[in-house]
């Protein structure tokens, strides 16, 4: 088990690129600042960099896995960490609403999201969540740094379209830092960027 969680290679055809820079993990964990009482869901877990700093610090977390190659190492780092529930399923299958109504303790039926997206599904998964923001609190996300561009831009920006439109006609949408491809293993081509989208 590595610091982040443990070590599998990364499978290319999921598109997975596993954070390892431990300074960047903290600034994510504390982008998410989880507080008591509320139903936090990690979509893509991963070999659990922000997986487990979230459940040290939270005592309980949902994620959402489709590599079953990752089910078991997940299961068995969680020990004496905290309570971790694992859906083994696609994401885009999830429904967020039912899943906030049977996770949330405070009354509010609403879920806090978070996730380190692949890259070749982050566009489907952001409007996936969006059919389902009555049901979100807010999402933090890490994604390619030209697609957190594209969904902050304004009119007038030579970046500004359908995605930005979409999302920021229900959610406002905040980018907060930058990840260099050096965070990762193995590095991706290009550089990463956190958010949070309020619905």
């Amino acid at each position: 088990m590595t610091a982040a969680g443990f070590s599998e290679p990364a499978k290319k055809h999921l598109g997975q690129h596993f954070l390892h820079d431990q300074r960047m993990i903290g600034r994510i964990v504390d982008a998410v600042n989880p507080r008591p009482g509320e139903a936090l869901v990690e979509i893509g877990p991963g070999q659990g960099a922000i997986t487990f700093p979230l459940l040290r610090r939270h005592g309980e977390l949902t994620v959402i896995e489709f590599d079953r190659d990752l089910i078991a190492p997940l299961t068995a780092a969680a020990e004496g960490v905290g309570t971790l529930r694992i859906l083994h399923r696609d994401v885009l299958s999830v429904d967020f609403t039912a899943l906030a109504g049977g996770l949330a303790s405070d009354g509010g039926n609403r879920i806090r999201l978070v996730g380190n997206l692949p890259y070749n599904l982050s566009s489907p998964i952001l409007f996936h969540a969006l059919d389902h923001a009555a049901a979100i609190t807010d999402m933090t996300f890490m994604l390619q740094k030209e697609v957190v561009d594209r969904m902050a831009a304004g009119p007038g920006s030579k970046v500004y379209g359908r995605l930005g439109v979409m999302l920021q006609a229900f959610c406002n949408v905040v980018p907060l830092f930058t990840v260099p491809p050096g965070a990762f293993r193995p590095p991706p081509k290009v550089d990463s960027a956190v958010v949070r989208l309020v619905p």
